[in-house]
């Protein structure tokens, strides 16, 4: 499932925003072992699977001269963290050594209305994939055990990973071998084909408290905390400073002069508006490149967190 194990640790070595995002987009394991819906690596059937240390010297060479990718980014129309992700998808995929990217966001309509869309289509050594990609970081319930994907809910309160594999398995997956999808795929030479899932993200757990992941959660999955404001805790001298959100992808990593002294991440906490949205922290710790790195991660919210909505 994951044939990039021994990389693991590649994107804390990088120093590029982008091309640690990239390489973490690449190497970070699934949220789940055993989704609802088929699950497939979108570089498992590349060269780069067969000889991972390929896929380091390439991404290192980016480190070197990351123009390229900034050149592709730069295409995005948005900035929601969902395009971003497929964007860095895109841009592998493009250059993977014995993978055919042959689609991205395929729009599938019927009688001028589109239907959806399928994020990618791709040909390699083990024959013709649809996948369809997606980032989600979730928090875990403080009452019950956590086992129902139904209780992780996404930061906002709008999305819950019980309800996004539903979509998958439902729709998203089987969309592909629609009647409606025939003609589109045609198109594009396509008449077989194989639908798969990758699912990537962070799982967020109650502190104080406890949940059990989610059903078919991998042992691997990276996590963090989540906390209320009222259950922040005063750790003197500890270096905290909140993330933007298109920084949610890979460990933060960041340079001496724009690290936060502890006063200054008090001053932004007393001056944070009491329901403010739930905000993305990082507890970073000195190493020794000079520059500061993400160490833990915490999403603060609101007292009263979760609001319906």
């Amino acid at each position: 499932m994951m044939p990039f194990a021994e990389l693991h640790d590649l994107p804390r070595q990088l120093r590029r925003p982008a091309v640690r995002d990239l390489a973490w987009t690449l190497l970070s394991p699934p949220l789940l072992s055993t989704p609802p819906c088929p699950q497939r690596h979108p570089l498992a059937g590349s060269a780069w699977a067969a000889d991972p240390q390929r896929l380091k010297a390439w991404l290192l060479h980016l480190d070197n001269d990351d123009q390229p990718l900034r050149e592709r980014l730069a295409t995005l129309t948005s900035r929601r963290l969902g395009l971003y992700y497929e964007g860095l998808w895109q841009f592998a995929l493009g250059q993977a050594p014995g993978v055919e990217l042959l689609s991205a966001n395929l729009a599938i309509r019927t009688g001028g209305r589109t239907l959806g869309e399928l994020d990618i289509l791709l040909r390699d050594a083990d024959g013709t994939h649809h996948l369809e990609l997606a980032i989600k970081l979730y928090l875990g319930p403080v009452k019950g055990q956590g086992h129902d994907p139904g209780q992780w809910l996404g930061p906002g309160c709008h999305d819950r990973l019980g309800t996004k594999l539903a979509h998958l398995a439902g729709h998203q997956l089987p969309m592909s071998s629609d009647a409606q999808s025939r003609e589109a795929l045609a198109g594009l030479g396509i008449h077989e084909l194989q639908a798969h899932v990758w699912l990537g993200g962070y799982l967020f757990y109650p502190s104080p408290g406890h949940a059990d992941p989610p059903e078919g959660a991998n042992p691997l999955h990276l996590r963090g905390r989540w906390v209320r404001r009222r259950d922040w805790p005063v750790a003197a001298g500890e270096r905290w400073q909140p993330l933007p959100r298109h920084a949610w992808l890979a460990p933060a990593r960041v340079e001496a002069d724009v690290c936060w002294a502890p006063q200054q991440f008090a001053t932004w906490l007393q001056s944070l508006e009491p329901q403010a949205p739930a905000q993305m922290l990082v507890r970073l710790e000195a190493e020794d490149d000079g520059a500061w790195h993400e160490a833990e991660r915490v999403f603060l919210v609101a007292d009263q967190w979760p609001i319906p909505t």
